[in-house]
């Protein structure tokens, strides 16, 4: 191993920025991953006309919610089946190139063979709250990202530190140390009003937490 430490921030524009500088691209944001969320949507368009197409009328249950009474059993649809595969296989088709994404990041990340990487303690449970990214908060999937990154450290001897979920590692100053009183998600260049220090906002945290090893 080296005497490198890498500080990982994980993000929605970028899946993550590294201390050395170097950013690791959303892979939900290519054109091929693009492509088949806007074939799902058509898709799911298409089931959801053929679904209303083979109600007949609905049945109201004893709670007040409404059950749909089909004309064929959804079974024998032949038609809405097929509808139902192609689907299925197009979450399968994304899941699968964000899963190779991920593998390609960490095992990226442990081949430097750095003596620590550190990472933050996210809370995704409070950051899918926010309507406006929580669908694109779970298409990153930051929990397999770490937990993909634990077992390879392990496996190449490298510590793993995971950063307090109160360590401010975007309002720090990673020159000068001041930290700020508040700093909104829409400044994307971090500046210090302590020694005027101007850096990426992500570039910025993980420097910061490659100083907590």
């Amino acid at each position: 191993l080296t005497d490198l430490v890498i500080g990982v921030d994980l993000g929605v524009k970028t899946l993550a920025t590294l201390s050395t500088g170097e950013f690791i691209e959303n892979i939900n944001k290519s054109r091929r991953v693009k492509q088949l969320e806007k074939q799902l949507r058509r898709e799911q368009r298409h089931l959801a006309r053929q679904l209303q197409a083979n109600i007949k009328g609905y049945l109201t249950t004893e709670n007040g919610s409404r059950k749909p009474i089909y004309k064929r059993p959804l079974e024998l649809c032949s038609n809405i089946q097929e509808t139902k595969r192609k689907i299925k296989l197009i979450y399968r088709k994304l899941h699968s190139i964000r899963m190779n994404h991920l593998h390609q990041t960490t095992s990226y990340l442990v081949k430097q063979l750095p003596k620590g990487i550190v990472i933050e303690d996210l809370n995704v449970k409070g950051m899918m709250k926010n309507r406006h990214l929580a669908r694109h908060i779970q298409n990153v999937m930051f929990y397999e990202f770490r937990r993909q990154l634990e077992y390879k450290c392990l496996q190449y001897g490298i510590q793993l530190v995971v950063a307090d979920r109160f360590y401010p590692s975007s309002k720090a100053c990673s020159y000068c140390g001041n930290i700020k009183s508040k700093l909104n998600l829409k400044e994307r260049v971090y500046k210090c009003s302590s020694c005027g220090l101007k850096k990426d906002r992500d570039l910025n945290a993980a420097e910061n937490l490659a100083y907590y090893f």
